[in-house]
């Protein structure tokens, strides 16, 4: 794993709702070994441990980063404050991330915060993607327009119903998987919704990918909070890292408890 520290000024800052906020960041070195998929652990004034938070796209060419954060916590409320030409010190990249295969045909289910880091996988796909997205309800859907704009097929769920399909998202997966053939599905959020997804694509014979959402500590494998229990090739099982080995696995690799 390469990573880089570097203090990346922002040049962009958006609020999607009352509770999401997207910054474009300028790097010159953290970009350069960038995939889709992988975080970045960004320090937070004030706070000791840095604040991960998963790369919604990037340009290796124009040198930018974009990420796209929830504020949950003081940490990401004082990173929701910092205002352009501000520098963030960030540590990418970080982890794992998709391996994308954009001649195929993908699908790609989001859940909540979990959407962000599929915008930059599924858009080398353009119209080979169909992206499903979940929400809790109009007000928390957030994206969709930037989906719409690499060619995707967007297909919305809520719970409430005030936006696109009333119910799960993964029910608009077994939707979309009757209608035509599907080589892979790429998934982040909630973990019951990876768990279905996961099993919708398994019982199919399609793979899965699935970006693990887990507290995190160090970001890099040395502090061990981040433990996930998995399956072995030979049956047994192994606990790994999500920062480390993950956030993205094989979803038949996973052991869901």
């Amino acid at each position: 794993m390469k990573y880089t520290q570097e203090l990346c000024p922002i040049i962009k800052k958006e609020q999607l709702n009352k509770t999401t906020f997207s910054f474009t960041v300028a790097s010159e070195s953290a970009v350069r070994n960038m995939k889709p998929g992988q975080f970045a652990n960004i320090l937070v004034e004030g706070k000791t441990l840095r604040r991960p938070i998963s790369v919604c796209g990037f340009s290796r060419e124009e040198g930018r980063i974009r990420f796209v954060f929830e504020v949950r916590g003081e940490g990401t409320a004082i990173m929701s404050r910092m205002k352009e030409g501000e520098n963030m010190d960030i540590l990418a990249p970080l982890g794992n991330g998709f391996d994308i295969a954009p001649d195929e045909k993908a699908v790609f289910v989001g859940g909540g915060i979990g959407v962000p880091p599929l915008l930059g996988a599924s858009a080398p796909y353009g119209a080979n993607a169909t992206v499903l997205l979940g929400f809790r309800n109009r007000d928390a859907a957030i994206l969709a327009d930037d989906f719409r704009a690499n060619g995707a097929d967007v297909r919305i769920a809520t719970d409430d119903g005030s936006l696109g399909h009333h119910g799960f998202v993964t029910e608009l997966l077994a939707r979309r998987l009757l209608e035509a053939p599907c080589d892979a599905v790429y998934t982040c959020g909630p973990k019951p919704m990876l768990r279905l997804t996961a099993a919708e694509a398994e019982k199919r014979g399609i793979r899965c990918m699935v970006s693990l959402e887990e507290r995190m500590g160090c970001g890099v494998g040395a502090c061990l909070v981040c433990a996930c229990k998995t399956r072995t090739p030979d049956g047994g099982e192994k606990y790994l890292h999500v920062c480390k080995n993950g956030p993205v696995f094989d979803s038949r690799e996973v052991i869901w408890e």
